[in-house]
């Protein structure tokens, strides 16, 4: 690879420098923001924390997961994160794991830094995450979402090589958190598919059973999550938002532990988010039957485009679900010829904004008052126009007879193609 010379006498910056040194100052401002030495302002958003995973790891510790609380809407794996701060014993539980969310942090930013030095990768997948996480501002470390987004980064990652350890962190993640199954959606057809698909299912199959076998209550969050209503910060409920102006007699309450909307119309409008979760399902199985071109970085695209599509069509948008797709479309960028420019740049635009609509201007938000229901048409604005875009993209490159002469994005080079 050439580039421009460093001008006599000067020499270039080693590889890695500028990134970790932006690292570091961005994550100091976090943690003094979440230990409250700095505040931005609006909501309080380290109670998550401090009182409801506080709660829940108390309860877990008497050797059963949380069955009387409804806001346990996580799979059995989520346990080993609110515990996780049992590793730092003599530290106060909130400060524990504000230390640990800070490691998975490192973890993922010294992930992207490596692949960046790899043949056919880049280090612009780190600076997506450098910059990403931040916008996201103290929310991103006061949830275990994080957490979560290290393991799917960490499977696609290593899935280059690797197709049964993409398996297995793909199953691990999703008894974390669901979403990270939807990193098997784009391996090679083939060997790979095999490798990476039956270990997913053997991981998945023993740790399953293991965590039922472990507490009892280990999937009662299956009821708990299919009861959640439409959250005032998702796509369906921006016609509510509207419609409290015109007199829509229904309300906001606080709800399966988030706010959201309850009244006449909501039902209906619930259903057809779930018809559109159904249609983005159906259109990736279209995609992966008719598939045939797979590059390096299909992987990465299949899942970005997948956790859009689920995200944007969900009838919860909480503020952290964005650092799943940050992460994402962070090990996008990483690859050359990776693509996925444009929808990961509508990506972070999003994550700026959403700080905007929480924490500092929720309140606004709730009374559907025309700024905050501003905030939340921009947004979740980005997140389809984000999610159309990359589905277009990796429609064109890996189905036979679409359209595949679209340009690359400013420096891209086009990455090994597998058959």
């Amino acid at each position: 690879m050439t580039g421009r010379r460093a001008p006599t006498g000067v020499r270039p910056l080693p590889y890695g420098l500028l990134p970790c040194a932006v690292w570091a100052l961005t994550r100091a401002a976090l943690l003094l923001c979440v230990f409250g030495v700095l505040s931005m302002g609006g909501l309080d958003v380290t109670v998550d924390v401090s009182v409801i995973y506080r709660g829940w790891y108390e309860t877990l510790l008497t050797g059963t997961y949380p069955l009387d609380d409804i806001t346990w809407q996580y799979p059995p794996g989520a346990a080993l994160a609110i515990l996780s701060p049992a590793l730092l014993p003599f530290w106060e539980y909130a400060s524990a794991f504000y230390a640990l969310v800070l490691l998975c942090d490192a973890l993922v930013f010294g992930l992207l830094l490596y692949a960046g030095r790899r043949p056919g990768m880049r280090a612009a997948g780190a600076w997506v995450w450098v910059v990403g996480v931040p916008l996201l501002g103290p929310t991103v470390y006061a949830r275990y979402d994080l957490m979560v987004t290290a393991v799917a980064v960490a499977a696609l990652l290593a899935g280059v090589r690797h197709p049964k350890v993409l398996g297995v962190l793909a199953a691990f993640g999703a008894l974390l958190k669901v979403w990270p199954a939807l990193v098997l959606v784009g391996v090679r057809r083939g060997r790979p598919t095999r490798a990476a698909w039956s270990a997913a299912a053997l991981t998945a199959a023993g740790l399953g059973a293991g965590f039922a076998l472990w507490m009892p209550g280990a999937y009662a969050f299956l009821a708990f999550q299919r009861d959640r209503g439409l959250e005032i910060e998702s796509l369906g409920a921006l016609y509510f938002h509207l419609a409290r102006h015109v007199g829509w007699e229904g309300r906001v309450e606080l709800h399966y532990g988030s706010m959201e909307f309850l009244g006449p119309q909501v039902e209906l409008v619930s259903t057809l988010a779930l018809g559109l979760a159904a249609l983005a399902l159906g259109w990736l199985l279209v995609w992966r039957l008719r598939a045939r071109t797979f590059a390096a970085h299909t992987p990465a695209q299949a899942a970005f485009t997948a956790v859009l599509l689920f995200t944007t069509t969900s009838r919860v948008i909480s503020p952290q679900y964005v650092v799943w797709l940050v992460g994402l479309a962070a090990v996008c960028v990483a690859f050359r010829g990776g693509g996925m420019v444009r929808p990961a740049v509508l990506v972070l635009v999003a994550a700026g904004v959403t700080v905007l609509e929480f924490p500092l201007y929720f309140a606004e938000v709730v009374a559907s008052d025309a700024w905050g229901v501003a905030l939340l048409f921009v947004r979740n604005g980005l997140l389809v126009a984000a999610s159309l875009l990359a589905a277009r993209r990796l429609w064109r490159e890996t189905v036979p007879g679409a359209r595949s002469g679209e340009a690359p994005a400013h420096g891209d080079q086009p990455s090994r193609v597998l058959r």
